[in-house]
Parts: C-alpha cells; structure tokens; sequence
C-alpha cells in the first residue's frame, strides 16, 4: 500500500481488526518516512447497480449517498456518526433484500423513513429534493403532515 505521506510504495501493517458491516481497519507504518496512518478495507463482491427512474443503471455509490444526507442534515444536531450509522444500515439493507440491483426508490424511502424519525428539517430537505417539490405548497403539505404527526 502506499503511504499517504510520502508516496513510498511499501509500508507495513501493525494493526488489523473488524469494524462493522465487514470493514477492516489496518493501522499502517511507512517504511521510508516512519509515519502511521489508517486505511479502512472492504470486500469487494459484485457491484450493486441502482435502478433509476429513468431505467438506466448506475453502480450504488455509498459516497453518493453520505454526500445527500450531508447536505440535508447541514447546520442541523446531527452527527457525523449518525449519518455514517444511516449510509451503512441503508447499505445493509439494500445488499440483505437485493442480490444485484435495487430500484432507487427503494434507498430513498429507506433514507426518507430514517430521517423522519431523526430530525424533521434534515427529513423535509431530503423530501423536497426526492419527492421533486414544485412549490411552497408541496413543502407546506410535508410540514402539515409532519406537525399532525406530532400532535398525536
């Protein structure tokens, strides 16, 4: 592996152990400049293909989707290991119900139904792009929904 400091091709693994959802973590020591880092490895199987709207086919892009809800969940309480927690039980979800491709309406409701039980702006914002809101009477009717919710 090369080292991400000094870009010398040989390095050596001083640490190993399993993270969740079949992630190694590897702890590593260059060879030439002596500095450690850390690399997160996951096995590869055969790529997961998302079903658009449109029919076409994309492989599933985990960092798609993290990017998505990071811009939902801006300026808002909620951690960065709580949207690592949502990508990787969304992940798991799609790869334990699909064997090779899965519609994106699937993941979306997926992301649509965890958010609306963690935070209620990030969920709206996530809403408006998924469920392609036209006008402020789209966002209205979400956020009446959402406040007759609570109410119960």
């Amino acid at each position: 592996m090369m080292c991400v400091f000094c870009r010398h091709d040989e390095t050596k693994v001083i640490d190993t152990r399993m993270s969740d959802s079949f992630v190694i973590r590897r702890r590593r020591q260059c060879l030439k400049c002596d500095r450690r880092f850390t690399t997160h490895e996951r096995v590869e199987e055969s790529p997961m293909k998302v079903i658009k709207k449109d029919g076409t086919r994309v492989p599933f892009n985990r960092e798609k989707l993290r990017l998505g809800l990071e811009k939902a969940c801006f300026k808002r309480p909620i951690s960065a290991e709580q949207i690592d927690e949502l990508v990787r039980d969304v992940e798991t979800d799609v790869n334990d119900n699909f064997e090779r491709e899965v519609p994106s309406r699937y993941i979306g409701e997926k992301v649509f139904n965890r958010l609306r039980a963690l935070d209620h702006v990030a969920f709206v914002r996530f809403a408006s792009v998924y469920r392609e809101f036209q006008d402020v009477r789209d966002f209205m009717q979400q956020v009446d929904t959402i406040l007759r919710e609570r109410k119960k």
